[in-house]
């Protein structure tokens, strides 16, 4: 590290403060939608977010340019350009009437680290991005990481074809809309070689309130979750009578009930065991175009999503959830109609940029928290390219995915401070 003290690195990153609420308001004022922001990806809403953080790094005098998905780089030019560059980054997309700071912090803050390092007189030894993501919330699309896997080639076959589930319009179509080039995604044109990458850091949200009950305002990711998923499963049985005996009935209700209640369960034995994993049935309802009071379910509708922190664990999930919906396939007389499955790999957070987080944060004097993040974030797609990723959350006292996300600047600086610490550490000399 040059001779910068903690202090002089905090009081640069302070000095941002004015900056980094502009930005939040202007992002909250291109996505309102009361009472939440809805800055719908390769949307009107993500646009604006991409258009507003365009315009202030062009001010910062920074290099933009933007990939074949339409992602957004932000460029500090470093003393050694061919040299692997460091990418900070997030998404600026929401979820429907979500909040504002849930992906945008992490574009924020790489923007004040860059100012904070313009403010030391500062030229990283190689070059710096800024990257805002393309739709990392996949409940639009039903696809994660559409973005990150797009600029690094990964994205699964058939992702261009899915349909935004409030348009009904695919994937290519609103990519084309945002200046993309879906055709170059599908031939897997690579914008972002890993080879080429030295880290991905990632500044987020608090999305369980660890930190707010440990009084504490900053926490370094010990791991990101890998998950499975369907989207639009459903069980089909036989509409019958209500007075049908019950040896007769093929009740598809009754089995996505059964289901249900057995997830749990194989959840409650893994939490009980201490292997932290989730699951989730977001969508669990009957056919609203035939179910009636006095008609036995023939058709059952969910969403499952089930994740874990290791692959192997993973795995094991996935060959049980196929034997609870063997059994219950027997014992019911139903079917099970998972539709399409989609995957994503677990990200390991490289030890060595978490140490040094962690020393970070205590030369700031700040205390931390090691916590797994409960959720999924675009660091998952780098690590599973070979990239090392490091994660710092923020404290937020209402989680994320709701309008009433309550992160303070005050915390948020303290993050940004402890992310350009980490630069000023690894890229000065």
């Amino acid at each position: 590290m040059t001779n910068a003290t903690s202090a002089s690195i905090r009081a640069a990153v302070q000095a941002q403060r004015a900056l980094a609420q502009e930005l939040f308001d202007q992002l909250r004022r291109d996505g309102l939608d009361e009472p939440g922001v809805s800055r719908d990806p390769y949307g009107a809403g993500e646009q604006r977010g991409h258009a507003t953080v365009t315009k202030v790094a062009r001010a910062m005098g920074l290099e933009i340019e933007n990939d074949v998905a339409a992602n957004l780089y932000m460029t500090m030019p470093g003393q050694d350009r061919t040299a692997p560059r460091v990418i900070l980054g997030s998404h600026l997309d929401s979820v429907p009437h979500g909040g504002n700071f849930d992906g945008a912090a992490g574009v924020l803050s790489g923007l004040v680290a860059v100012a904070a390092l313009k403010a030391l007189g500062v030229t990283p030894t190689c070059d710096v991005t800024v990257m805002g993501i393309r739709a990392e919330e996949s409940v639009w699309f039903q696809v994660s990481y559409i973005g990150s896997r797009g600029a690094l080639a990964t994205l699964p076959d058939g992702a261009l074809n899915v349909r935004r589930i409030d348009t009904g319009r695919t994937l290519r179509e609103h990519m084309i809309e945002c200046g993309g080039d879906p055709d170059a995604v599908e031939r897997r044109v690579r914008h972002l070689d890993p080879k080429t990458l030295r880290a991905y850091l990632e500044l987020h949200i608090e999305q369980a309130p660890s930190l707010v009950a440990a009084g504490k305002s900053v926490a370094i990711c010990t791991g990101i979750p890998g998950n499975f998923r369907y989207p639009d499963a459903r069980i089909e049985g036989r509409n019958d009578h209500v007075g049908l005996p019950r040896r007769f009935r093929h009740d598809a209700a009754m089995a996505g009930a059964e289901f249900a209640v057995a997830m749990d369960a194989m959840w409650a034995d893994y939490d009980a065991r201490g292997i932290p994993m989730a699951c989730t049935i977001g969508k669990f309802h009957t056919d609203t175009s035939a179910h009636g009071m006095t008609i036995v379910p023939g058709a059952f509708h969910f969403s499952l999503d089930v994740r874990a922190y290791d692959e192997a664990v993973l795995a094991e999930l996935d060959q049980k959830t196929d034997a609870i919906i063997a059994g219950i396939e027997q014992r019911r007389g139903v079917r099970f109609h998972r539709g399409t499955k989609a995957r994503a790999a677990v990200g390991p957070v490289d030890p060595t940029i978490k140490a040094t987080l962690k020393q970070g944060a205590a030369s700031l004097g700040l205390q931390t928290l090691d916590i797994g993040s409960p959720a999924s974030h675009d660091g998952a797609s780098f690590a599973e390219c070979g990239v090392p990723i490091g994660m710092i959350f923020v404290r937020n006292e209402n989680g994320s995915h709701n309008p009433y996300e309550a992160m303070e600047i005050d915390d948020f600086l303290d993050g940004a401070a402890v992310m350009t610490h980490w630069l000023m550490t690894e890229l000065t000399r």
